[in-house]
């Protein structure tokens, strides 16, 4: 009950700051993997429905995060989550892949807010006005819920990567560069979900080529 009493108490102050605005929290996950889409969230956090332990994802347990984003997607007056594929990155670079994730998150929100708080030092160009926050998924509560949204729903996605191309374990992974990664993908080659214009990926492809 006391940690509810200062979330609430936290989002009366962060409304106050913000007055007269309708306000969503926007964060990303996915930039550094090697392989699978990059998600991003944006979410309108209720005041009056004020949700204990929001905090940056990839500071929660796996258990903490599941439960957090089923609670989220209950109380928040609006979320959305958008992605945007392997194709897409190659095509524009992870940066304004990112960026496009994050409007496509923003646009896809039931209610449209006045000012859009993201996650990082850059802001992507939409019609809703936004002002980026460095480390905001651990000062903001609205970025937060997103991060941990945007992180569940990347992670479901691997694991269903993991049903088609189980040879590459990215149930364990989730696409990052780890060891394990790399000798998987040195053992099997370049998949389609693979993205291509990373240089671990890109020099296998180039040897692959001689």
């Amino acid at each position: 009950m006391k940690d509810a009493n200062k979330q609430a108490e936290s989002a009366s102050l962060f409304l106050f700051d913000h007055a007269g605005e309708l306000v969503c929290g926007v964060d990303e996950a996915g930039r550094g993997p090697l392989a699978g889409p990059v998600f991003a969230a944006a979410v309108i956090l209720d005041p009056l429905r004020p949700i204990a332990g929001l905090r940056d994802s990839k500071k929660l347990s796996e258990a903490k995060r599941d439960a957090l984003a089923i609670e989220i997607k209950a109380c928040a007056l609006a979320w959305a989550i958008a992605e945007c594929s392997e194709a897409e990155i190659d095509a524009l670079n992870i940066l304004q892949a990112t960026m496009l994730a994050m409007r496509r998150a923003v646009e896809g929100l039931s209610q449209q807010p006045t000012l859009a708080l993201i996650d990082g030092n850059r802001c992507p160009v939409m019609p809703v006005r936004s002002e980026a926050i460095i480390k905001g998924d651990d000062k903001v509560s609205a970025i937060s819920a997103a991060s941990i949204l945007a992180k569940t729903a990347r992670d479901a996605a691997l694991a269903q990567l993991h049903q088609i191309y189980p040879q590459y374990a990215f149930d364990q992974h989730k696409g990052y560069p780890t060891a394990l990664h790399l000798e998987r993908l040195r053992l099997h080659g370049v998949s389609p979900v693979h993205r291509k214009s990373y240089a671990p990926v890109r020099a296998l492809l180039g040897r692959e080529g001689r």
